[in-house]
C-alpha cells in the first residue's frame, strides 16, 4: 500500500468523526498559540532590557567608589570617597583605551523659579556627558569646557523639570536657584525616562568645577572627591580600557595586595545580568506554555486509542484481505500526524496574530523569532509521532480472528 493511499485512509479517519478530531486538534491549536505568544513575550521583554541597556550609551565602563564600614556593616557601594576628580583626569590622560571620561558628584537640592519650587537630583559632570551616554539636549546646548574651565553658573535641565518649575514653557535664558544659588538655565534635555532605577528627567545638570565651587564645598585642599566616573572605551576594546584603568587606579591609590576600593563594572556585565533575568522569564513562559501541549498531546493519544477500540473490526477486515502490520502501524500513525501537524499550524497563525494583538493593544513588546516557529512546528510533529505510535502499535498488533468477532 502507497503512501498516498496510507494518507487517503488517515483523512478518511479523521472525518468520520469531525467533532471529536476538531475537539483534540484544538488542544494542539490552544498549546502551539500558547508557546509562541509566551516566548514572544518573553523575547520582548529581552529585546526592551537590551534596548534600554544600549540607550544608557555606548562601550560604558561604570567606575564607583569602594563602600565605608560601620560596626563591621557595609553601608554599600559608592559611599566611601575613594575616587576623586584627579582620578578622572587621570584615567582620560594615560589610558589609550579610553575615549571619554565623565566624573559626576551628584546631590539632592532644592531648585526654585519664582513661587515654584521642586526637590531634585543635581548632577555635577564634564561636557563629555551627553556624548558617553546618548543623551542629548532637545532645546538650547550643554555647557562646554569653556564654562567648564570658568565655573559657570550654568545649568541644564531635565524634562521633568521643566514640567515642574515652567509648567511646559520654554526654560531657555531663565534663573533658577539651587540651594540658594543663581543659575542660567541653558538647555533642556529630550526624554529619557527611567534607567538603572534613576529617573533621568529629573535631573538638573552642571559644571562639575561649579558645583565644587559653589553647592558641595569640596575643593583641591579637602578633595574633590566624586560619587562615579563614567568612562567610553574605543571600539571593542572594553577588555583594555578595564585592565588599564584598574592598574592605574591602583596605582594612584597606591593599593599593593589589599583588595581594590572601587569597582568597575562593564555595560556588558549589565547586558549579561539583564539577559540572564529575561531569559528565566523566557524559559518559565515556555514552560507554563509546554503544559497545555503536553494536555494536548494526551488528548492526541487518548482519542487515538479510542479510535482503535472503535474500529477493532474494520481493522480485522483490513488484515483479512491482505493488510500488513506496517500498514495499520502508518495509518494510526498518520492520523495521529495530521491531527498534530494541521493544530502546529494553526496554532503558529494564532499564535503569531495573538504576539501581534498584545503588542498593538496591551503595548507590551512582543518578538515572534523563526527559532520559536520553527521549534513549535517541530514540537507539534513530535506530539504526532510520540503520543500516535503507542495507539497504532496497539492497531496493528490485534489479532485479525478475534477482531472480526467484535461488534
Amino acid at each position: 500500500m502507497n503512501i498516498l493511499q496510507l494518507f487517503s485512509i488517515a483523512w478518511q479517519g479523521i472525518l468520520s468523526n469531525r467533532l471529536r478530531s476538531g475537539l483534540t486538534v484544538l488542544g494542539i491549536i490552544i498549546g502551539i498559540a500558547s508557546v509562541i505568544t509566551l516566548l514572544g513575550i518573553g523575547e520582548g521583554a529581552k529585546a526592551e532590557a537590551e534596548k534600554q541597556v544600549t540607550a544608557l550609551g555606548v562601550n560604558l565602563i561604570y567606575i564607583r567608589p569602594g563602600s565605608v564600614g560601620t560596626g563591621g556593616i557595609s553601608q554599600g557601594q559608592g559611599t566611601a570617597p575613594t575616587l576623586t576628580y584627579e582620578d578622572a583626569q587621570a584615567i582620560k590622560e594615560n589610558c589609550p583605551a579610553v575615549q571619554a571620561v565623565a566624573a559626576q558628584y551628584n546631590s539632592t537640592y532644592q531648585v526654585q523659579f519664582e513661587e515654584n519650587n521642586t526637590s531634585t537630583s543635581v548632577t555635577a559632570t564634564e561636557p563629555s556627558y551627553p556624548g558617553i551616554r546618548n543623551f542629548f539636549p532637545k532645546r538650547g546646548r550643554f555647557f562646554n569646557d569653556s564654562e567648564m574651565n570658568e565655573a559657570a553658573r550654568v545649568a541644564v535641565i531635565g524634562d521633568a523639570i521643566t514640567e515642574n518649575l515652567f509648567h511646559g514653557d520654554n526654560p531657555i535664558g531663565r534663573r533658577i536657584l539651587i540651594r540658594g544659588e543663581l543659575f542660567e538655565v541653558i538647555g533642556e534635555m529630550e526624554h529619557k525616562g527611567v534607567a538603572q532605577g534613576n529617573d533621568m528627567d529629573d535631573q538638573v545638570f552642571i559644571p562639575i568645577t561649579t558645583g565644587y565651587t559653589t553647592l558641595f564645598g569640596l575643593n583641591q585642599v579637602t578633595g574633590r572627591s566624586v560619587r562615579s566616573i563614567l568612562v567610553q572605551s574605543h571600539k571593542d576594546q572594553d577588555m583594555q580600557a578595564n585592565f588599564q584603568i584598574t592598574n592605574l587606579l591602583r596605582l594612584r591609590h597606591n593599593i599593593q595586595t589589599e583588595e581594590d576600593d572601587f569597582t568597575l563594572r562593564t555595560q556588558a556585565d549589565i547586558m549579561q545580568t539583564a539577559q540572564s533575568i529575561t531569559g528565566v522569564f523566557s524559559l518559565l513562559l515556555g514552560a507554563t506554555a509546554g503544559i497545555s501541549l503536553l494536555v494536548g498531546g494526551i488528548g492526541i493519544m487518548n482519542i487515538m486509542l479510542v479510535s482503535v477500540t472503535e474500529r477493532t473490526r474494520e481493522i480485522g477486515i483490513r488484515k483479512a484481505i491482505g493488510a500488513k502490520y506496517g500498514d495499520i502501524l502508518s495509518q494510526f500513525v498518520i492520523e495521529a500526524l495530521l491531527m498534530a501537524l494541521t493544530g502546529g499550524v494553526l496554532g503558529i497563525l494564532l499564535g503569531v496574530v495573538g504576539s501581534h494583538s498584545i503588542s498593538t493593544f496591551a503595548k507590551w513588546t512582543t518578538v515572534v523569532t523563526p527559532i520559536s516557529v520553527i521549534l513549535s512546528f517541530c514540537v507539534s510533529l513530535a506530539i504526532g509521532l510520540f503520543f500516535g505510535i503507542y495507539p497504532a502499535r496497539k492497531a496493528a498488533k490485534l489479532d485479525p480472528i478475534l477482531a472480526l468477532r467484535s461488534e
